[in-house]
C-alpha cells in the first residue's frame, strides 16, 4: 500500500465516545509526508484510572481541548480519498464511528485496514502482535507507546512493510 493514513486514538474512559487524543500520519507513494496530533476533549468528560495508567493524559490536560468535530475538520482535508490503516482497527474504527454518532456527523464510511490483522497473517513467528512488538519486527523503535501520534507513526512504519 502506497497511499494510506495511520491513524491512533486514545480513550479517557471505557465509551469509545471518549477520545482524548488522536494522532494521524499521512503516507504518500510509501514516504510519511504528513503529521496531525490534538488533544481531545473526551465525551464523557471524565478519565478512569486506568486510561490515565495507560497513556498519562488527566482530565486537565484536555480541559482547554477542542471538541472532536473541531479536530475533525483538521484532519478531514488531509486524509480525502485515503484508506485508514490502524492497528487493532477494531477499536480505532469503533472510537471514529462513536464519535460521528455522538456528534451526529455523517460517517462517510471510510476504508479500514489493520495491521494486527496482517501481521497475525504475514508474522505467525511474532511471540504476541502488540503494536510495539510488531513495530520492532518491523525495524521502527516505538519509545512512546500509548501516545497518539508515536503509535500512529509505528503504524504507519508497519503498513508500509507488510500491507
Amino acid at each position: 500500500m502506497e497511499n494510506f493514513a495511520a491513524i491512533d486514538f486514545e480513550t479517557a474512559n471505557n465509551e469509545r465516545t471518549s477520545v482524548c487524543s488522536v494522532g494521524v500520519v499521512i503516507v504518500r507513494n510509501g514516504e510519511i509526508v504528513d503529521s496531525f496530533y490534538s488533544l481531545i476533549q473526551p465525551e464523557p468528560n471524565y478519565y478512569t484510572y486506568w486510561c490515565t495508567q495507560v497513556h498519562g493524559l488527566t482530565r486537565e490536560d484536555t480541559e482547554e481541548a477542542p471538541v472532536f468535530p473541531e479536530v475533525w475538520k483538521q484532519i478531514e482535508p488531509k486524509i480525502a480519498g485515503l484508506p485508514l490503516v490502524a492497528h487493532n482497527k477494531a477499536f480505532d474504527e469503533s472510537c471514529l464511528k462513536a464519535v460521528f454518532r455522538c456528534y451526529q456527523m455523517d460517517y462517510p464510511d471510510y476504508e479500514f485496514h489493520c495491521t494486527c490483522i496482517a501481521s497475525r497473517r504475514k508474522q505467525p513467528y511474532l511471540p504476541n502482535h502488540q503494536l510495539q512488538t510488531v513495530a520492532a519486527a518491523c525495524g521502527y523503535n516505538l519509545e512512546h507507546h500509548h501516545h497518539a501520534l508515536a503509535d500512529a507513526e509505528a503504524c504507519a512504519w508497519i503498513a508500509r512493510e507488510i500491507l
